[in-house]
């Protein structure tokens, strides 16, 4: 496999990250290292997982709500949290955002989806994540397996002791979740 990476820019992106309103830490990476996630694999490494934008941050509610009886409607307004996220300045991340990176790692065009139309599952993307980790590099920016019609992108950050993430305001529920405040939080002094 030749893997491709890419400069993840812009620098001083505002990433975005779901958290629960109880977490002292949003950008404490153990859990994910524990259970892993489509890039690293359970007790392997340090993970952040963050969205480009806010129709993506919001698709990953839904991920932390599957599998209870809970919809969005049933939150109280201070459960969940936006936040705010920048990370250090010039990531080079493994490139599964653009055709040519999801080609170059083996998956098909159509990525997060395979070739049928599924969404390929998190052990698949482990090999290409452990190249990547292998090769030094900071993550791996890619299209969002929760926005399946393309538009979504996240990045999954590697911290290794690279720089320190400053969290910057949060946002409650009622502020991002609804579309018709999109606006609003789009324009937040963030």
């Amino acid at each position: 496999m030749t893997f491709a990476t890419r400069g993840v820019e812009p620098n001083g992106h505002l990433w975005l990250r779901v958290c629960k309103s109880t977490w002292d830490d949003p950008v404490d990476t153990s859990f994910a290292r524990r259970i892993g996630g489509r890039w690293n694999p359970p007790e392997s490494w340090d993970a952040l997982y963050v969205s480009r934008d806010l129709d993506t941050a919001r698709s990953q509610l839904d991920v932390m709500l599957e599998g209870s009886f809970v919809t969005i409607n049933d939150l109280r307004t201070d459960e969940y949290q936006l936040v705010g996220v920048e990370l250090p300045d010039n990531q080079v991340a493994l490139d599964m955002a653009t055709s040519g990176g999801i080609a170059g790692a083996g998956f098909a065009p159509t990525y997060p989806l395979d070739s049928a139309g599924i969404v390929v599952g998190r052990e698949d993307c482990w090999p290409v994540a452990r190249e990547g980790f292998d090769a030094d590099l900071d993550g791996v920016e890619c299209r969002s397996a929760r926005n399946i019609n393309g538009f979504g992108a996240e990045f999954c950050w590697w911290p290794r002791d690279r720089g320190v993430t400053r969290v910057t305001n949060r946002v409650t529920l009622e502020h991002w979740v609804s579309p018709l405040v999109v606006d609003a939080v789009e324009t937040f002094n963030w």
